[in-house]
Parts: C-alpha cells; structure tokens; sequence
C-alpha cells in the first residue's frame, strides 16, 4: 500500500486539501477570496487525508438522506472532493482512503454512499455503480409548439440572482423528493452554488411557479451569446417541480422568454416526458445519456431490508472483496430481505447490485452484459419485477 498514512483532515488543512483536488482536476488553486467564500461549504469532521508525509490525498463527505423505491429514506453519505496527487496515484492512496470512509460511515451508521465520478473506470473496483442516468437535452424554441391537451400552469413569479441565493434552500425544500436516489440538499452545499452563479456572466433567473397549494416548482437559467444577432442558447441549471401542472408551466413560460434560439437542460430524468409536451417531438433532441449518481451500498443487508420489492422471490448471491462482510445470499421478496443459505437465482458483484438497487437497470439486462450470471430458468424475470420502480431513478443535485 505504500508508506503513507490515513487520518481524519483538521480544519486547518482543508483549503490544502481543496486546492489538491483542483489540481488533480486540472483546476487552478483557488484565490483568497474564493476561499473565503466557499470554506463554509466544507462540513466539520468528514475530511480525510493521505499524508507521506505531505498530503498527497484526500477525499471528503456530507450527511444527507436519500429517498427509496418504494418511499421513505435512509442516511446518505454523499462523497466529494476526491483526489490523489498526480506523483502518487496508483500506489493504493485511493484504495485507502475509500476503505476508511467506507469504515468511518459504518460507524456513523450510513449504509450507502453516492458520488459524482470524474472518471467512469474508477469507482466499480471500490463496489459503486451507475445508480441514476441523466438525459441531456436541447430544444428549438423557435419551432416547438405545445399541444393542446398540455397543462396551462400556475402563476409564474420571477427572481434576480440576489433573491434567488437567499430563497434556493426554500424552494428546493418546497418540492417533495419523489424519486428514488434523490438526496435532501445539506446547508453545506448552498455556498458552493451560490458562488458557481455569482461567477456567471449573463443575469441568473430564477422562474417561480405556485399552484393552489403555493410554491410547487422552480427553474433558475442563464440566456448566453456571444454578440447581438448571434444564435442564443437558454441554460437551465435547475429545474424541480412536484407534478403535471407545475412542470408545464415552467416550460410554457421558458417557451415564452424572448430573446431565445435553443434551450438546454443537462442530465434530467431519463423519463422525464418533454418531447411529449409538443406536437412534434423531434424538437426535443436527445444530446447525450450520462451516469447522474454512482451509489454504493456500504451495508448491503441493512440497504435490501430498506426499500420494498413486489414479486415473485428470488434469492441473489452477492460477492463484495472490498467490503467482505456483505458478501453472501439474500432472499428478496414482497415480504422484504434476509439472508439464507438458500442457492442462489442470481449472482452479481456488489457494484452490479449498486446498479440494481434504485431501479435504474434491470436484471436481465445486466445478464446480456455478463453482469449477473442466472441460475434459476425464471430468475431475471423475476428479479426485473422485485427491483422495478414506476419512475426513473434521478439524484437532482450535483455535489
């Protein structure tokens, strides 16, 4: 492994620790003043530092709560801030500092952990995998039309970038978190957001849309060109709403904004029924399909027994070398999860069950990629139904 030690970062070693992962990113150190603008974004006593005896790695966390197929949630740990300096990678530095996070949430009592991978090769070794796929779109406003069964909306209210940083926490708070691999927003993160749209060079808009009910969805966006006369592009940043009426409602009034060419939205639910929205939907193109949330369940039994099945059984062995304790069969059913010592239906690695667990893949789809071996004759069928949910898996919030 190398001669280094882990050990839990002080708070005098986090802006260290920030500027090496900007620097294993490729990104400039940060100035005095962007640090005294975001240190409060770090959260006490989730830093972990490689030290050799300079810090040559590091890796970070926050406590959220994640929502479940099936409803109700369980303690995330959400993972940041993860780098290992260039001169060093690949001596086990990484292995170390996954294996005593991975320990330090155990004993915190946080049975899964997500992250956003910088690099899609990395994270499997260490047992995440693909839990949530983000579509990214653009629109051509100019011929988009609405269909006239669509949804009229709301009433629309709209903030300047001021009132949007001091009502984000509130609005995003005002939307029930509905699908599964959603995460509840910790104040840490707010700062950090408030200083990506505080360095944005076109005015930030935030469009406000209330039912009956009061606030039910958001959208804060940018409009960008390089010269008048020139194509312009509408960005949305962030887009949250609570159903039918409220999503309409934002995209009627995006349609609406003058000044506008095309529309982006980056990594939104896989399911997410824009192009329906409009008699043609080809106005809608798909750019490009992304991983949106790699999740990792750190206490595999405690994860099964959390969210609900409905189906048939089925009995799945788990291997999981970097986390042995999890290893072993599970019985899944509409009735929940325990282990047995019954055969296994199916057998995976424990990053391929990370894949399984919010929904977002099926079983059998994972079989034609070699990723679950069947041993039962109607095991893939079954387990498609017991890990099935009625919407896509989304985590909605980068960090």
């Amino acid at each position: 492994m190398g001669d280094f030690t882990v050990r839990p970062l002080r708070s005098d070693e986090d802006r260290a620790a920030t500027d090496l992962f900007r620097r294993a990113l490729h990104v400039k150190e940060m100035t005095d003043e962007e640090w005294s603008a975001i240190s409060s974004s770090r959260q006490p006593d989730r830093g972990l530092g490689a030290f050799d005896p300079e810090l040559i790695g590091t890796v970070r966390s926050f406590d959220s709560e994640m929502t479940l197929p099936g409803g109700g949630t369980v303690p995330l740990a959400a993972v940041s801030l993860v780098g290992v300096r260039a001169d060093r990678v690949r001596r086990g530095v990484l292995t170390a500092l996954m294996r005593a996070q991975f320990e330090d949430f155990a004993a915190r009592g946080f049975p899964a952990a997500m992250l956003h991978a910088s690099e899609g090769a990395i994270y499997g070794r260490f047992g995440y995998g693909i839990g949530a796929r983000g579509k990214s779109i653009e629109i051509d406003r100019h011929r988009a039309r609405f269909r006239p069964e669509v949804p009229a909306g709301g009433e629309i209210s709209l903030l300047d970038l001021e009132s949007t940083v001091e009502q984000w926490p509130s609005l995003f708070d005002a939307i029930p978190r509905t699908r599964p691999g959603m995460i509840a927003r910790s104040p840490y993160l707010w700062p950090g957001y408030e200083r990506e749209v505080r360095r944005a060079t076109t005015p930030v808009t935030t469009a406000v849309h209330r039912g009956p009910d009061g606030v039910d969805g958001y959208v804060t966006y940018t409009v960008e060109r390089a010269h008048f006369g020139d194509p312009s592009l509408l960005k949305i940043h962030s887009f949250h709403y609570a159903g039918p009426d409220a999503f309409a409602g934002l995209w009627r009034y995006l349609l609406s904004v003058d000044l506008v060419d095309h529309i982006t939205a980056q990594k939104r639910p896989l399911d997410e029924p824009v192009e329906l929205l409009f008699t043609d939907p080809r106005h809608v193109a798909v750019q490009k399909i992304q991983d949106e949330g790699w999740l990792r369940l750190v206490d595999v039994p405690t994860m099964l027994r959390a969210r609900s099945y409905r189906g048939e059984p089925v009995v799945i062995e788990v291997t999981d070398p970097f986390l042995e304790r999890n290893s072993g069969r599970y019985r899944l059913s509409g009735d929940g999860a325990v282990r047995t010592t019954d055969p296994a239906d199916l057998e995976m690695h424990a990053d391929t069950l990370s894949m399984l667990y919010l929904g977002g893949w099926r079983a059998s789809d994972l079989a034609v990629a070699g990723r679950v071996r069947a041993t039962g004759e109607t095991a893939l069928e079954r387990a498609d139904l017991l890990f099935g949910t009625r919407v896509a898996p989304w985590c909605g919030t980068f960090f």
